[in-house]
């Protein structure tokens, strides 16, 4: 008997989630790929690895010095991974800088250069010149640091230069000095001919300037990452909004855990700031480029070079929305489906408006957990709130990075006169659903939305994800009650049709493989989620590929599962797409159920199946079961933009033969999508139909 919970069989979350990151490098390596979407994986990198450290790393170091062993099924402790993920780190880091320089050799001959800026003519010097005094002198903090002058805190992410500097009229008196270079200012100084100069190429030449009296020996730039993993004790005050707001503070001035300098940086100028900031040696990087990949949007985001990015995709206004006038009667009709981006988010935006004019709906129920900004979702509830419907909308404060965004839109509906909802005490509510409720001929009648998405118009257009939506009574009555959950109090909070966390997914996930593990080899189970952790699962899982139950797993980031195992895991597959689009959605296929299909906004993590408020759905309508079943088996074949996961922990990008058909799901998806677009135009709803399921066959 094979010991299930023996650490050998689990990959370590923190050194997968790493595995994941360096297959966002790939894409930026992808050659075949256009300049600035190449460099835009770049920027995704860097924007995810502060989020790592900011967060992970900090976390690990926090549980090493409470004196916590171990922390994961693999039963790595703390300082191991800590050891392993700055190794792993420092080694990937040449690979970035030779990314990063390489891509803008390529795009110098496009018209895009970095120069510093000893490297661009007199003109453009003089131009600098006058954009230094006018943009940037009156707005940046020279600091002395002296014994009369402290060391100035370093919000997270500050980013500025250390100086040195000498007396001019006394040689051997020297002084230190920060530069602090506020975020209202570009990273990059953009010139006219497309040229973009680094902030602190500039700064450096007016140092002098900054410290009058004082000559510049030397200077580097710095980049600092703290610990931004708000610990909130919501009992400890009666405003969570007010803890929530303090809380924010707080994160900007968490313990600092990573350091990034220039690489012409000497031990001086680090001893000096270390001496401050005791920041670990290993937690030190140094940059031949220059700091913050993420900064590299400014550049992705220049309008005159869109040419350089992916061709953009429109997204479609899918049967049976497109000539839809009524949007309840469509779905008093029938269920949709609707496969984000390539089907448009457009009629998810169009409920909640319509709802919120119709003098019919009484009121208008939702969870926001991302809403972006500008949101025309939010602006239609304010309105509907205003006109005297009833508006109850729980916004999840806690929704990390958003929460300043999402306290904004919180105040903003209160004003307007919604009923917010704060989260539930000691739950993150991580469910994406909407409930309208309307008169129809003397009776009230309920619509719902649920998601696998945020309700976020921009990200709907680069995400993928699954809505739902129906009229049907046995859904819209649990929605209901889950609305009564958030609101009130409930000592059961179970539902009939939907299974909603921490009570009722985990154990129903578990029940359906289960059912499969028994099938034996005529089980199948196919699963999408984001991430996989939960050893309860993972567990079931080994236990089903033990059975003969063939299993696909589609996971986009973190997988500690481990395949190829003998006796245990050789049944099982995992692939990661990366591409085009971020894959976001969770949906599960399990043969042998009579559902067969089920969506989700959670993944199978703890945090997600005990810890928060989520929901699982399933998918009756057998039209959009076939749907989905058909986008999972897309996916399961792609050979273009497919990674496996090796039973060390590592991913082999899937390569076609030379026989195989190139398979891009999001390519493919994209060119089905119009052609269906364009037949709506011509063809009736049947012939629609017939088109959409042959094209989805033939894929």
């Amino acid at each position: 008997m094979i010991n299930l919970k023996n650490p050998d069989l689990y990959n370590n979350r923190e050194l997968s989630w790493l595995q994941f990151n360096t297959r966002v490098l790939k894409q930026a390596q992808d050659e075949s790929l256009p300049l600035l979407e190449r460099l835009k994986f770049l920027a995704i990198y860097g924007t995810n690895l502060d989020e790592f450290y900011m967060i992970r790393v900090a976390g690990l170091k926090k549980l090493f010095a409470a004196g916590i062993i171990v922390s994961g099924a693999d039963k790595l402790t703390p300082m191991q991974q800590l050891r392993e993920i700055r190794k792993y780190l420092h080694q990937e880091q040449q690979v970035i800088e030779h990314c990063l320089s390489g891509i803008f050799k390529k795009l110098e001959p496009e018209g895009i250069s970095v120069k510093l800026y000893d490297e661009v003519n007199q003109s453009e010097k003089h131009t600098l010149n006058r954009y230094f005094k006018e943009n940037i002198y009156p707005v940046i903090i020279p600091i002395a640091v002296d014994a009369t002058h402290p060391f100035p805190h370093l919000n997270n992410l500050s980013f500025g230069l250390i100086v040195k500097l000498s007396d001019s009229d006394d040689e051997t008196i020297e002084r230190f000095g920060i530069i602090r270079v506020p975020r209202v200012l570009s990273r990059f100084i953009e010139l006219d001919n497309g040229t973009y100069v680094p902030i602190e190429s500039l700064v450096a030449q007016h140092v002098e300037n900054l410290f009058p009296g004082y000559t510049l020996l030397k200077y580097a730039s710095f980049r600092v990452t703290r610990n931004a993993d708000m610990e909130i004790e919501e009992e400890e005050a009666d405003d969570f909004m007010e803890i929530l707001e303090e809380g924010l503070k707080l994160r900007r001035k968490g313990e600092m855990v990573r350091l990034e300098v220039g690489s012409d940086t000497d031990e001086e100028i680090i001893t000096f700031f270390n001496r401050h900031t005791n920041v670990y040696k290993d937690d030190i990087y140094k940059f031949h480029t220059f700091l913050n990949q993420s900064s590299l949007w400014q550049i992705v985001g220049n309008k005159n070079f869109a040419h350089l990015l992916a061709e953009p995709f429109k997204p479609r206004t899918l049967p049976p929305f497109d000539n839809s006038e009524n949007i309840f009667a469509t779905l008093e009709k029938e269920d949709v489906i609707m496969y984000h981006p390539y089907a448009s988010f457009e009629p998810v935006i169009k409920l909640i408006q319509s709802a919120s004019k119709d003098p019919d709906t009484v009121s208008i129920k939702m969870t926001l957990y991302r809403s972006g900004t500008n949101s025309p979702i939010v602006q239609a509830l304010m309105a509907a709130s205003e006109s005297g419907k009833q508006v109850t909308v729980m916004v999840e404060l806690k929704a990390r990075f958003d929460e300043e965004n999402n306290l904004i839109w919180a105040k903003a509906l209160e004003k307007a006169g919604a009923h917010v909802i704060y989260g539930i005490k000691g739950f993150k509510v991580h469910a994406k659903a909407a409930l309208v409720t309307r008169r129809k001929n003397g009776k009230l009648k309920q619509y719902a939305h649920i998601g696998t998405g945020n309700y976020n118009p921009a990200t709907a257009k680069i995400y993928t994800d699954i809505s739902y939506m129906t009229s049907k009574d046995e859904v819209t009555n649990d929605l209901t009650r889950f609305f009564h959950f958030l609101t009130g109090f409930s000592k059961k909070g179970k539902l009939d049709e939907l299974y909603m966390s921490p009570a009722q997914i985990k154990p129903k996930v578990l029940s359906l493989i289960h059912n499969e593990t028994r099938k034996g080899e005529d089980g199948q189970i196919i699963a999408k989620v984001n991430s996989l952790v939960d050893e309860d699962v993972i567990r079931a899982l080994y236990k089903a590929s033990q059975a003969g139950v063939k299993i696909d797993l589609i996971v986009r980031g973190i997988c500690c599962l481990k395949t190829g195992i003998e006796g245990v895991s050789e049944n099982i597959r995992v692939i990661s797409i990366l591409g085009k689009y971020l894959e976001h959605p969770r949906v599960f296929y399990f043969k042998n159920d009579a559902a067969q299909v089920y969506i989700s906004s959670a993944d199978w993590m703890p945090r997600n199946l005990v810890r928060r408020i989520e929901l699982l759905t399933a998918i009756k309508d057998e039209e959009a079961q076939t749907q989905i079943i058909q986008i999972l088996k897309l996916q399961c074949s792609d050979n273009v933009l497919a990674h496996e996961l090796q039973s060390d922990g590592s991913y082999i990008k899937v390569k076609p033969t030379e026989d195989d058909k190139l398979i891009n799901n999001h390519k493919l998806l994209e060119e089905y999508v119009n052609k269906i677009s364009k037949a709506s135009k011509k063809e009736t709803q049947r012939s629609v139909a017939q088109i959409t399921s042959r094209l989805f066959m033939e894929s």
